[in-house]
C-alpha cells in the first residue's frame, strides 16, 4: 500500500510510527518546517519520503499527490487549507482521514463546528482518528459515525522508551533519584511558572532533598535557583543521560490535548505527577497507583503532589515506576499501524 500523512508539525514519535508502518507499503509524508522550539533530528528509513509544504503551492502539491498515488490518505485536523482541498479531491476515491486531538468543552464555538462539519468536514473525511475518549466525544459531535473512528493516533516510540526503562530498572531500585522532570517547551500555557513557584515555596516550607531539572526552551527566561536545573532542548536520544538521573515527571500545563511526552515517561518507568488539563492521563494515569493530579494554574494543589511524592518511601515509588511502565503498553507504533490499517479496510 501507499501511505499519504497531510502533516503540520511533525515529532520523532511520528517518525517510530511511521516506520513501524513501512512493513505494510510505502510512506510519504509531506510536513511543515520543524518548530524552532522542538528542532528535532530525524532519523527515517528508505521507504520514508519527506517532503516540505513550504515547497509546494496547491497546484504543485496536487500534481505531487497524484503522482504518489496514494492509497489512504490522514490529514492532520483542518488549519490547512491546501490539506483540505486535496483531502477533498479524494474523498470516497480513497479512505481519508482527519485527525484531531481537541476535547470535547461543549462551548459555543465547538456547537457551531457541530453544524457547519455537516456541510464541510463530512464532505471531506470519510475517518477520524483520535488519541483517546475525549477526542471521540469531540468527533461523534462532528457527526463522524462510531465505526468510522478509531482512538490510539498518539504513541511514542514505545522500544526505545523501554529499552531506556530496562537499562536503568535496577540502579533506580537500588536508589531512587530524588529529581522532578520537567519536559517541554517554556510557555506560559505549559504551566512552567505555577510549577517553579510551587517548588520554590515548597523548599522553604519544607526541608528535602529533592531537585527539579528541566529540558526544553522558549520564551519564558528560566529562573535561577540553586534547586532548579536548566539543560535546554534535548533530542529523544539523547533523554537517558537525564532520565538514569531523575525520579518523578511533572507536566503542570495549562491545555494539553494529549502529551505524548507522558507516554515517553510512563514508558521509561516514571511515577507521574499531571495537572487535570493532560489529555494523556486518561490511558497513563491511575491515580495513587502511579503518580498524581492536580489542578492546573493552582500552586497549592502542584504543592501537594510535589509532597504526595516527596513523603512516599523509595519503594513504593519503585512500584510506582513498574506500573507505569505497564500501562505504556497499552499503545504503541504497532497498535497504531493496526488502527490505520483497520480503517484503510473499511468502505
Amino acid at each position: 500500500m501507499t501511505f499519504l500523512f497531510l502533516y503540520t508539525e511533525i515529532a520523532e514519535y511520528v517518525i517510530a510510527c511511521c516506520n513501524e508502518l513501512t512493513k505494510h507499503g510505502e510512506v510519504h509524508i509531506v510536513r511543515w518546517p520543524v518548530n524552532k522550539e522542538a528542532p528535532f533530528q530525524f532519523h527515517v528509513n528508505e521507504k520514508i519520503k519527506l517532503y516540505s509544504k513550504t515547497d509546494y503551492d496547491l497546484e504543485q502539491l496536487s500534481q505531487l499527490v497524484k503522482s504518489i498515488n496514494p492509497d489512504i490518505i490522514v490529514c492532520s485536523g483542518w488549519i490547512d487549507k491546501d490539506y483540505l482541498k486535496i483531502s477533498k479531491t479524494y474523498f470516497k476515491k480513497t479512505p481519508t482521514i482527519m485527525t484531531c486531538d481537541t476535547h470535547w468543552r461543549g462551548d459555543f464555538k465547538q456547537r457551531l463546528a457541530m453544524i457547519i462539519s455537516r456541510f464541510t468536514l463530512l464532505n471531506i473525511f470519510s475517518h477520524a482518528w483520535v488519541p483517546g475518549q475525549i477526542q471521540k466525544q469531540y468527533v461523534l459531535n462532528l457527526g463522524f459515525k462510531e465505526n468510522n473512528i478509531e482512538t490510539g493516533f498518539y504513541s511514542c516510540d514505545l522500544d526505545y522508551f523501554e529499552s531506556v526503562y530496562q537499562s536503568q530498572k535496577a540502579q533506580k531500585q537500588n536508589h531512587f533519584p530524588k529529581r522532578f522532570l520537567y519536559v517541554g517547551r517554556y510557555y506560559e500555557f505549559k504551566g512552567i511558572k505555577e510549577l517553579w513557584q510551587a517548588f520554590i515555596e515548597l523548599q522553604t516550607e519544607q526541608s528535602n532533598e529533592w531537585e527539579l531539572w528541566c529540558l526544553g526552551v522558549g520564551d519564558i527566561e528560566p529562573i535561577n535557583h540553586p534547586k532548579i536545573k536548566h539543560f535546554g532542548f534535548v533530542q529523544p536520544k539523547d533523554l537517558a543521560n537525564y532520565t538514569a538521573q531523575t525520579g518523578v515527571f511533572i507536566l503542570p500545563s495549562r491545555f494539553e490535548p494529549w502529551g505524548v511526552v507522558v507516554h515517553e515517561f510512563a514508558a521509561s518507568g516514571f511515577p507521574l505527577l499531571l495537572s487535570n488539563q493532560v489529555g494523556a492521563k486518561e490511558q497513563f494515569l491511575h491515580e495513587g497507583k502511579n503518580g498524581f493530579t492536580f489542578k492546573s494554574k493552582n500552586v497549592n494543589d502542584i504543592k501537594q503532589a510535589l509532597k504526595n511524592i516527596i513523603t512516599t518511601e523509595e519503594s513504593d515509588l519503585v512500584a510506582m515506576s513498574d506500573y507505569s511502565n505497564k500501562l505504556s503498553k497499552t499503545i504503541s507504533p504497532k497498535s497504531w499501524v493496526e488502527s490505520l490499517l483497520k480503517m484503510a479496510r473499511k468502505p
